[in-house]
């Protein structure tokens, strides 16, 4: 009698497993070709047969959603803003004639150059129907009238979106839109409400350093012109018009909202309760800053943010529970498509959630990925390929092509391309389960979901660690060792109950869901904490260019789309954009977009402050992008910065010194001693020293400088001619040198401070 038939590898345990996973170079598409004298020939011959191999049918779906990202980022790339019917006739002309070429072999590129014209056009058209005034100059004391439309609980401070309806101030004609207000803790009017106030408004904040993320690129396509706080009371008042549907709306969730908050807060508090809340509605702003920073720096982050893994287990949770009770009918069992029904319950479910958390682009984008792969089940597709990812793709940059520059999109897309190349390559051979005794099947199964996870978790950090280097200057060496310690419970414990107590609320047995949900996000933050105070945890990285991230995107994307040896070419890429990364030069001088902070590296090597005011962002962030451990309340910052009523001095690490003057009677001196001036004042024409005055800060933003011979290379934040919506050029534009050179002069024979004294 023959015996049972075994999958392969079953007696190698998971060695043999992977063997047969990732097969031998023999087998792989082609093969790698021998070595020997016609080894080239061979090669080439090789190359090609793997290039049709990728342009073959089927193929060119996934490309698509890059090209048409390459078009959106090219639409941001650009200095002015693109006219619109230019770059929709554009795009309509791309495409006919890829239609016209769908026989030619060139069709394949006509395709990824219409992709990418189209999705041009679209960011074009975006940000044409969202156009709105932006502030450009402070404004104190502006009286304001309008629909609060959200409101977010903070730790410190509350916060508030206002749709303006009337706004007066005696030094500006400007109407905003839309302005985001920061309130006392505790005073936040309801959403749906009309106030009156008083506020002091800011422009939106531009980048604080070249190359760091835009808030106010940010702020414009959600529709805010300004941000600012309160000054006094403010006045709820019957609105002079209706309220309208949206907001009505906003106010039922926002109520909906509160009420899940308050019952949760009836049995957790502190930590527990925000991250429950943050988990369920989406509102994260009350956690305490160090249990905050300890989720990022263990790589815990993402459980924050209501993202594809939330969507993944509320979708995952109800389309489970629903087809097990459905199969306990055995009428429905047999003759009805229960997993087509459990599949439209778990798209209701994710609807619902993502109404309830305030439905953020990152939460949209999530909740497309999961509706994406449910329709697949419905209609009976696979639901986990590239081609789910690739719809899912579009249908997020067509809805708002701004998020391709959020690092939200771009490392959860990386990290879903990593999951789905691991499924497509490999990961099913795990699932292969012997026939043996049930005390082997049940271990193999343990092995199984554990190798599962470590995989996952591995290939997700890695896809990731490129946007987390690039925009938060820092990777998370033990990621995947908290994901293994904490992610089980909160996907079997934590999100589960939390469920639960959503639908127990209505009926008032929702105490005992909260009670269990806080015992594991105890867990979570127990795990978050041990991680972080491992030697190492923080692994800061110095900033980069986005020359290297784009780089390194396409070798992900060539080592996540290709399925010939040709994949590997992605790890070359990957390699050359780690070497590029590496060999970016350090500034030698920061300097804030309002004149207020500059930051110079002195013979120790690391930055020394000099700033006016007790705004601690620019400093913090220019830390950070320096891989600086250093706090901006650290008194190292200001060692060898000197500093009077008249402004600042310190020493560049050539002994020349920079100076930050703040009184007009003291620019003649500096102008002798100093290398570079920055002031909001208007220094002489014969000043020896290099100038960075408040016109140039006010057309180019905040700058970096490098040491070049005598002189500076200037960096902006804001090149010459640029003009976006989102930072409107000013009227009185100029143009400026991007080389900063001070005026050849004697040496300095004053003795130094210390040696000031006169003598006998």
């Amino acid at each position: 009698m023959a015996g049972p038939v075994r999958p392969p590898g079953w007696r190698r345990g998971i060695a043999g497993v992977m063997a047969d996973v990732w097969p031998p170079r023999g087998a792989l598409a082609g093969g790698w070709p021998a070595i020997g004298s016609a080894a080239w020939p061979s090669f080439a011959a090789r190359l090609r047969g793997w290039a049709r191999e990728e342009a073959g049918a089927g193929r060119l779906l996934p490309w698509v959603p890059v090209a048409f990202g390459a078009g959106i980022a090219l639409y941001f790339s650009a200095d002015h803003e693109p006219v619109l019917w230019g770059s929709a006739i554009a795009a309509a002309l791309f495409c006919l004639v890829a239609m016209l070429m769908r026989r030619h072999p060139l069709f394949p590129a006509a395709v990824m150059i219409a992709a990418a014209a189209c999705g041009f056009a679209v960011a074009t058209v975006k940000t044409a129907r969202v156009a709105h005034p932006v502030l450009a100059r402070p404004l104190y004391s502006v009286s304001l009238a309008g629909f609060v439309e959200a409101r977010d609980i903070r730790e410190r401070s509350d916060r508030i979106v206002l749709r303006v309806t009337a706004m007066e101030s005696p030094r500006n004609a400007i109407t905003l839109a839309r302005v985001r207000l920061a309130v006392r803790k505790g005073t936040a009017p309801d959403v749906g409400s009309f106030v009156q106030l008083k506020a002091r408004l800011l422009p939106p904040l531009a980048p604080v350093r070249p190359g760091a993320y835009d808030f106010a690129r940010d702020m414009f396509f959600q529709g805010i012109g300004a941000s600012g706080f309160v000054m006094g009371t403010i006045t709820t008042v019957t609105p002079p018009q209706a309220a309208g549907f949206g907001l009505r709306y906003a106010a039922v969730m926002q109520g909906l909202r509160d009420a899940i908050d308050a019952r949760i807060r009836a049995r957790l508090d502190g930590d527990e309760r925000a991250i429950a809340t943050a988990l369920l509605t989406g509102r994260r702003d009350a956690i305490t800053p160090d249990v905050n920073d300890a989720m990022f720096v263990s790589g815990l982050g993402h459980v924050l943010s209501i993202s594809g893994y939330h969507m993944a287990v509320v979708a995952g949770v109800v389309f489970f529970a629903v087809r097990a009770l459905l199969a306990l009918i055995p009428g429905l069992t047999v003759s009805h498509p229960i997993k087509k029904w459990a599949a439209v319950a778990a798209l209701v479910a994710a609807a619902f959630y993502l109404l309830l958390s305030g439905a953020e682009v990152a939460t949209q984008r999530s909740f497309f990925m999961t509706a994406v792969v449910l329709i697949a089940v419905m209609v009976d597709r696979r639901a986990v390929t590239f081609r789910t990812l690739a719809v899912a793709a579009m249908i997020v940059l067509v809805a708002a092509p701004e998020a391709l520059v959020h690092p939200s999109f771009q490392m959860s897309f990386a990290a879903t391309l990593g999951l789905v190349a691991l499924v497509q390559f490999g990961l099913p051979r795990l699932f292969a389960t012997p026939d043996s005794s049930a005390s082997q099947r049940i271990a193999l199964w343990g092995g199984r979901e554990l190798a599962m996870l470590l995989l996952a978790s591995l290939i997700a950090g890695l896809a990731t660690t490129p946007y987390a280097a690039f925009h938060f200057h820092r990777i998370t060496p033990y990621g995947v060792l908290a994901n293994l310690a904490a992610m089980p419970v909160v996907s079997v414990l934590v999100m589960p109950a939390g469920l639960m107590g959503l639908l127990a609320v209505p009926f008032g047995l929702d105490g005992f869901w909260w009670s269990l949900m806080g015992f594991g996000i105890d867990w979570m933050i127990a795990v978050t904490r041990w991680v972080a105070a491992l030697p190492g945890a923080v692994g800061r990285i110095p900033a980069f260019g986005i020359g290297p991230l784009i780089l390194a995107s396409l070798g992900l994307i060539l080592i996540g789309l290709l399925r010939t040896p040709l994949r590997w070419s992605g790890a070359v890429v990957l390699a050359a954009a780690t070497l590029w990364a590496a060999t970016t030069p350090l500034p030698d001088i920061l300097i804030a977009g309002d004149g207020r902070a500059v930051a110079v590296r002195g013979r120790d090597g690391r930055l020394h402050v000099m700033r006016t005011g007790k705004d601690v962002f620019v400093t913090r962030e220019w830390l950070a992008a320096d891989a600086d451990a250093r706090l901006p309340a650290d008194a190292a910052l200001s060692d060898g910065v000197s500093c009077d009523e008249a402004g600042c001095v310190v020493a560049m690490a050539d002994g020349r010194f920079v100076a930050m003057t703040l009184r007009a009677d003291a620019i003649a001196d500096d102008c002798v001693r100093a290398a570079l001036i920055v002031t909001a004042r208007a220094a002489p024409s014969s000043c020896a020293a290099a100038v960075v005055d408040r016109p140039r800060l006010q057309q180019q933003g905040a700058l970096m400088l490098v040491q070049r011979d005598a002189g500076f290379a200037v960096t902006p934040v804001r090149a010459g001619g640029t003009d976006r919506p989102w930072w409107p050029a000013s009227a009185d534009t100029g143009e400026f040198d991007m080389t900063l050179t001070p005026a050849s002069r004697g040496q300095d024979a004053t003795p130094p401070e210390a040696e000031q004294v006169i003598e006998d």
